[in-house]
């Protein structure tokens, strides 16, 4: 009678699939998008991307606020109606997030504060 539940090894294999495929693309912090979106702003023109064949539709249909590839024109025009799009657009038309030296500063991790520089002899 008894012995293992056969439901067991699917469980534990559907787990072990999501963590390797959200490792597999990371996605850049909030700050990073930020500042590639000040960049390209200030630079004013939008350049040709490098053809990569590691990525979906060759490196050539890529979201600057979500940080994402797609395989084709039509994919990234139904992403661009997203309510997600949507979000990082208006989140990233807002203030500037906060970056890793704001959560040094806050920690209490920032430069050192040693007074006022005395004269030297």
């Amino acid at each position: 009678m008894g012995g293992k539940c056969p439901h067991r090894k699917v469980k534990k294999r559907r787990f072990s699939h999501k963590t390797s495929r959200r490792s597999k693309f990371l996605l850049k912090g909030d700050d990073m998008v930020y500042q590639e979106i000040m960049k390209q702003a200030e630079m004013g023109d939008v350049k040709q991307l490098p053809q990569d064949e590691d990525l979906p539709g060759m490196g050539q249909f890529y979201c600057l606020h979500c940080d994402r590839y797609f395989a084709n024109d039509d994919v990234r025009a139904d992403h661009y109606k997203s309510k997600a799009h949507k979000k990082k657009v208006k989140q990233m038309a807002g203030p500037a997030p906060h970056t890793q030296l704001d959560a040094d500063l806050a920690a209490g991790m920032g430069m050192p504060d040693n007074g006022p520089k005395l004269m030297s002899m």
